[in-house]
Order: C-alpha cells, then sequence, then structure tokens
C-alpha cells in the first residue's frame, strides 16, 4: 500500500536542540495513529513537519500528489471579523445545513450554545477551538491532524468526537494527552523522544504493555523494572472491578511484568490516614442553592464528604463543576443554605487560571521556600526530586519563573500546591497542559496521598485512575451519585438528550439548557416500567424500602467505626481492627446502592 506521507531520514533541530534526528515513518491510507511524548520534545514539530508548514534540515518528506490534509493547530486561522456562519459553514442558512444528516450532527454536538451570527471576534478560547474543529470535520479530507482536539471539549464531547473520528474513512494522526481518546480512536502509537520516534501497534494500553515488554528487555535489573509504566501497567489489569471501560488488551503477556506489583492503592489505608488527619467532619454542603446570572445550578442540594473520599465531578460545560468547587473552597457563598468545613480541614484549590507569579523569581528557590523536604508514604523527597519528577531537570531547576511555558507553569502551580500538605485537594481540569509521563507522575503521588480528594476533570482516564467515586451535575439541581461511573453518566445524558426540550428555560449563548425534566435528569436511564399495581412494582418497592434502611444502618455503622478511629489513633492494632470491620460494610454499600438503582428503573 502506498502511504500517503512518508519521512525519510528527517532531521529538524531548534537551536542547539534536536527535536527529529534521522526520523523515517509513513502514513497509510486510513491508518489512525496516536502520537504521545513530553511536552517540549516535538510533538507539534512532527505534525508541522508532516503538514509541510516546517521544512526539515535534513531528509526527505514526500505527500502523494493532490493530499488534502486538514490541520487543526493550536492555534487557529479564523478570521475575526466573520459570523461563526461564515467561518464555519460557509454562510449556509439554518435550513440548508440542518438538511444534512451529517452536517447537522457537527453543528449540535460542538457549536451547541453558540449564537451562529455572532462574530468569530468576542468568542472565549474554548468557543474558538470548537468553531475550528467543526469547519475541519465539515471538509473532506485524505488526512486529517490534530492538535490536542480534547481541550475545551466536555465528557460528552470527547466520547462523541472518538466516534465520529472512527468512523471517517480518512487517515488520522493526532497528539493528546488524553489516553482514553487514544484507546478509542488509535489503532497505532508514536511515541516521540530524544529526537527519536518509536512506533508501537495499538492505543495506549497496548503501548504501555510494549513499552514495558522493551524495558524489560533491555534492563533486566529490579530498579528498572520498579518504575511508572509497570505501575501504570498494573492499574491497567488490576483495576477496582466496577470500572467497566478500562481497555481491553492481551494480558497474559504482562504477567511476568507485573506480579510482584501491589495494587496501586491502599484504599483502606489511605482512608485510615485520612481520618486521623481530618476526624469524621470534612465537608458538608447543607440544604445549598447557588445561581450563576438566571442558571441555576444547585437547588436545595445537600452533599455530605467525609475523610479520604476520592470524587470525580463530571457534566457538561457551564453546569457549575468548577462554581461548586469555589463553593466548597469558599471562594463564593451560597444563595441559601451552607458549606460547612470540618476544624481540622486544610484545604488547596486548583484552579484553571495560572496564578500570577514574581517572573524574577526561581523555580528552585520558589519551592525550597515553601518546603525543602516533603513527606509521602513512601519516604522523604527532597524540593529537588520532586521538581526533577514533574520535568524541572537540568537548567530548568533554576530557570526564571517568568520564563516559563504555558505548560511548565501548569505543572509549578500544581507541584507548589502540593507542597503546602493540604488534607483536602480541589483539582479543576487539573490535566490541561499536562503531558501523559507528568500524568503518570501526578497519578503515582495521588495514589499516597492522604487526604480527601475532589477532581473536576474530562479526563476519563485521570478520573478512573485517581478517584474512587463519580457524581454528575446533571442539570436538576442536585449532585448525584453515579455507581456506574463516566459510563453511566453518557447514558443518562443521552436519554435527557432523546427527551422533548422543554418551552423554555434556555441556557443561554455558551451554557446548556436545562435537561428536559429535572425531576428524572439524574435518574438512571431504565428498560422497562413496572406495570402500576402489578406484583412486580409492589417487589420493587419492597426492595427499596428494604435496602433503604439497610443503607441508613451501613451510614450509622460506618460513622462510628470512623469515630473509633479518630480516637484509637495511635493504637495501630486497634486500628487495623476497624479497618477490616470497615471493608466489608463499604463492600455491602456498594452492592446495595446497585441493587437500589436496578428496583429504582421498575418505579419511575
Amino acid at each position: 500500500m502506498v502511504n500517503l506521507v512518508n519521512l525519510e531520514k528527517v532531521s529538524k533541530s531548534y537551536g542547539i536542540r534536536p527535536l527529529l534526528s534521522e526520523v523515517s515513518l509513513g502514513i497509510a491510507v486510513g491508518e489512525r495513529i496516536g502520537i504521545v511524548g513530553r511536552n517540549g520534545d516535538g510533538k507539534t514539530t512532527l505534525l508541522e513537519v508532516l503538514t509541510g508548514i516546517e521544512e526539515p534540515d535534513s531528509g526527505r518528506v514526500s505527500r502523494t500528489r493532490d493530499l488534502r490534509v486538514g490541520y487543526l493547530h493550536q492555534g487557529d486561522e479564523l478570521v475575526d471579523s466573520h459570523s461563526v456562519r461564515e467561518a464555519v459553514l460557509r454562510g449556509k442558512a439554518d435550513h440548508e445545513w440542518a438538511g444534512e444528516q451529517s452536517t447537522r450532527e457537527i453543528v449540535e454536538e460542538l457549536l451547541t450554545g453558540i449564537d451562529l451570527d455572532r462574530p468569530v471576534l468576542g468568542l472565549s478560547g474554548g468557543e474558538r477551538r470548537r468553531c475550528s474543529l467543526a469547519a475541519l470535520l465539515l471538509d473532506e479530507h485524505d488526512l486529517v491532524i490534530l492538535d490536542e482536539p480534547t481541550n475545551h471539549l466536555d465528557v460528552e464531547a470527547v466520547t462523541w468526537l472518538a466516534s465520529h473520528l472512527v468512523g471517517l474513512s480518512s487517515a488520522l494522526v493526532v497528539v493528546t494527552h488524553d489516553r482514553w481518546f487514544l484507546d478509542a480512536v488509535c489503532h497505532r502509537t508514536w511515541e516521540v523522544h530524544d529526537g527519536l520516534v518509536d512506533s508501537y501497534d495499538g492505543g495506549y494500553a497496548a503501548f504501555v504493555l510494549a513499552k514495558a515488554e522493551r524495558q524489560r528487555q533491555a534492563a533486566a535489573s529490579e530498579v528498572r523494572r520498579q518504575n511508572l509504566v509497570r505501575k501504570e501497567l498494573a492499574w491497567l489489569r488490576r483495576g477496582a472491578p466496577a470500572r467497566t471501560s478500562k481497555p481491553k488488551f492481551r494480558i497474559d503477556a504482562a504477567n511476568a511484568l507485573i506480579e510482584d506489583v501491589p495494587p496501586p492503592r491502599d484504599r483502606m489505608e489511605l482512608q485510615k490516614f485520612a481520618t486521623q488527619r481530618l476526624g469524621k467532619d470534612v465537608l458538608d454542603v447543607e440544604d445549598v442553592d447557588l445561581s450563576r446570572g438566571e442558571r441555576q445550578l444547585l437547588d436545595h442540594a445537600t452533599w455530605r464528604i467525609g475523610p479520604g473520599d476520592r470524587i470525580g465531578i463530571v457534566g457538561v460545560n457551564g453546569a457549575g463543576k468548577s462554581s461548586v468547587l469555589n463553593l466548597l473552597a469558599h471562594r463564593i457563598e451560597p444563595d441559601h443554605g451552607r458549606v460547612k468545613h470540618g476544624r481540622t480541614v486544610a484545604l488547596a484549590h486548583l484552579t484553571q487560571q495560572i496564578d500570577e507569579v514574581d517572573p524574577q523569581a526561581r523555580v528552585l528557590a520558589t519551592i525550597e521556600s515553601i518546603s525543602r523536604i516533603t513527606r509521602t508514604a513512601d519516604g522523604d523527597i527532597s524540593a529537588t526530586s520532586m521538581l526533577e519528577r514533574f520535568g524541572f531537570t537540568g537548567d530548568r531547576l533554576t530557570a526564571r519563573l517568568g520564563d516559563l511555558s504555558g505548560g511548565e507553569r501548569r505543572r509549578f502551580q500544581l507541584l507548589k500546591l502540593l507542597l503546602e500538605e493540604p488534607n483536602v485537594l480541589l483539582l479543576d481540569e487539573p490535566t490541561n497542559d499536562l503531558d501523559i509521563e507528568t500524568l503518570n507522575v501526578l497519578e503515582d503521588f495521588l495514589d499516597a496521598w492522604p487526604g480527601t480528594l475532589i477532581v473536576v476533570s474530562h479526563d476519563r482516564y485521570f478520573l478512573e485512575r485517581v478517584t474512587d467515586s463519580v457524581w454528575a451535575l446533571l442539570g436538576d439541581g442536585q449532585i448525584s451519585m453515579l455507581p456506574g461511573g463516566v459510563d453511566e453518566y453518557l447514558v443518562r445524558r443521552e436519554r435527557s438528550r432523546s427527551e422533548p426540550e422543554p418551552v423554555s428555560g434556555s441556557g443561554g449563548p455558551g451554557l446548556p439548557a436545562p435537561d428536559a425534566d429535572s425531576r428524572d435528569a439524574g435518574a438512571p436511564a431504565q428498560a422497562t416500567r413496572a406495570k402500576p399495581g402489578s406484583a412486580e412494582e409492589r417487589a420493587a418497592k419492597k426492595a427499596v424500602n428494604r435496602i433503604d434502611k439497610r443503607l441508613a444502618k451501613i451510614a450509622e455503622q460506618v460513622e462510628a467505626i470512623n469515630a473509633e478511629i479518630a480516637l484509637h489513633a495511635q493504637d495501630y492494632e486497634r486500628l487495623a481492627e476497624l479497618s477490616a470491620r470497615l471493608e466489608p460494610l463499604q463492600a455491602e454499600r456498594d452492592e446495595l446502592e446497585l441493587e437500589w438503582l436496578e428496583a429504582a428503573e421498575l418505579l419511575e
């Protein structure tokens, strides 16, 4: 098969640093390739050489004649004086684009909440990104090249984009740190590092497996084998059984590599330490109303967050996820009700904005002024070692803060936050601007972090990796727990979208409209409803009542055990006994919650 693009011994440098060194590779018709690598290692440079934006210093790039290439880069080429309709739809009237199914789907998925007749000038960065992506997808190409396409997309839009790209006949090359997206879309992975490009069959999960095997063959020493790649691989195989969406790949070959690797996170041990640090009261949201403009985000919402809880929050853009974190951090006040912090809470909040810094300050000196030594479950770590873990090596250790790139400043902000040793951590889109290797480091750090963690993220892989439960803002004014995780959220959203649109109450430009029936928006997708008065309905009602009573008793028992854990914080034998009593209660609670959902489906 003839390749669409070929690189033959291509080299490209910036200054004295080689980003590509005699790289040879090709892209075949219909091939879907994911590109991974650290920030600054040459991923975007490789894309620009492939598209012809940059010429190589040496070597040869050949393309088939009349090759149609669509390239979504990290900037955009939108004309500010154009309307969105002109920029994306070439001026088509509503009845014209709505009459074409493929066009209608793209517009509905990517441009919801954007007035098509407003000028491009004035759009937010996220809105411009969606417009650029929509414009590219509406054209026909032989080769589609995407640089971080999931930026500014929520979980639902990322899922749709993955499905859409899989259905395209064109070849695809994508740079992204979204590992779920890589697995869903790509059947080959290129890793850019040290001027080289290594090729692996399969998506991200297969890449991790193959890379671990290559490392095992290259170095058999135990020190080399005990690395982040193996821990990541162990999680892929041994993750929580409830996470049915984990990537599927051949596992037998991994057994020899990870048979001695412990579970990535000791949940009971971390909860014990968290209870010692926090006591039983952490964050309580009590009968809270919260509005933003005309949008009612929370309506008499109550939510209790305990010691050691590891929570992910999902919802469409504009649903109020960041507002909920700001509420928990006391950055904003509720319209009604209250948010109560436990007495021992030391809270840290990573927002989506990058903090202002002294541009003349140096990286290492600033970090050492916070803490020279950081205590973790794995032992003490020096400030220099922590910085190196987060990608600050060599001359970057002494770089001025004003000279850091956007990704480096995000890493620095995150590390600075972690070194303050909070016991409650709120993270708002922490994966923004982080490469996969840095994400692995962050996940590894959080595995041993004993505190309460609440994460807002569109990165499904990260959510499943670091949290134990997923909660959602579904447009009904409540914060709803989802035992089925992100998959259940997508089912519920699909159900709400298939229901009739409300007559009034539009969310306005840039915001989603409230779900069709706010009373049922938080309910799981249902198959059939039991007939009123039937034996099936009566049995379901009995089951719900029975489970409610048992869950209430379990909640009392768990609260009592947590109180004892706090009381006997220094008695390790007693703590071990209490932890052993807590574990089966939590397992029973998880099973009962699933049973309750099944019964509730019949009663809706």
